[in-house]
């Protein structure tokens, strides 16, 4: 626990500022974060990073991860994310031709999805900074809220196990009791920063933020168990890897958007 707690404290040290000052230097902080998370993944499949299909899928990354800000970098060439997206799918499979099949179509979606997963949460992290800091510090009070309400109140009253063949920790108690936590940190957010929405709308997408953090967990938690990993890294001492801190992330910050609240 203790090395947990330094582990939380050195990177809060060194991310924070990182967030609070915002532009290219946050931008390329997630680019990196990104790219780790995206080995993580693709080690998990024992698909080398430094391999063709490695490489095809943080190309695929990095430009999936580009901000509407910045994508006339791409339009200038004449080319969509779309595109150079389905260009990257043409060379997967033509690789799976190269290798006479060793590298598989299995492997081949695998790839594409991993690279989704990881791309779509952290893209969504630089567009959210983008649009006001105060919605990143709100998704990151929001899942500190549920991850410490769903631990601490599952250890004290949890009996009913929430997905014991993915997660046997988890229990139904701990599960309600993180949204409840994270209900009333969201309230007490809004005396500090004012996020332009009705307090009955803020309960109502915390509450739906909260639920779908969790589901991220169990999403990772589901990913790992299939392919026997404990842990996704080992970058986080006491933490794991950075897929096992983002997890949740991962959902919430794009789904902030689907719920057009930012």
């Amino acid at each position: 626990m203790k090395q947990r707690i330094l582990t939380g404290i050195i990177a809060a040290g060194v991310f924070l500022p990182i967030i609070l000052f915002g532009g290219t230097p946050f931008i390329i902080a997630v680019y990196l974060i990104s790219t780790i998370a995206l080995y993580e993944t693709l080690k998990m499949r024992k698909l080398n990073i430094l391999s063709i299909p490695g490489i095809i899928s943080v190309a695929l990354l990095w430009i999936f991860l580009i901000p509407n800000e910045y994508i006339g970098i791409i339009e200038d060439m004449g080319y969509t994310k779309i595109e150079l997206a389905l260009l990257a799918v043409l060379l997967f499979l033509t690789y799976t031709v190269a290798t006479k099949n060793r590298f598989t179509f299995d492997d081949v979606s695998f790839a594409i999805l991993g690279t989704l997963y990881v791309g779509i949460g952290f893209y969504y992290f630089i567009e959210t900074r983008m649009e006001g800091i105060e919605f990143v510090f709100y998704a990151l009070f929001l899942i500190w809220a549920t991850d410490s309400g769903a631990y601490f109140i599952g250890r004290a009253i949890g009996k009913k196990k929430l997905w014991p063949d993915i997660s046997p920790n988890k229990t139904v108690e701990g599960f309600v009791g993180g949204v409840a936590c994270a209900l009333v940190v969201a309230v007490v957010f809004t005396f500090f920063t004012d996020l332009n929405i009705s307090i009955l709308q803020l309960l109502v997408v915390t509450a739906i933020l909260s639920v779908f953090g969790q589901i991220g967990d169990l999403v990772e938690s589901a990913l790992k168990r299939h392919y026997h990993v404990k842990d996704s890294g080992h970058i986080l001492p006491g933490h794991g890897g950075i897929l096992d801190r983002f997890d949740s992330l991962l959902f919430v910050l794009p789904l902030i958007h689907f719920l057009n609240i930012v």
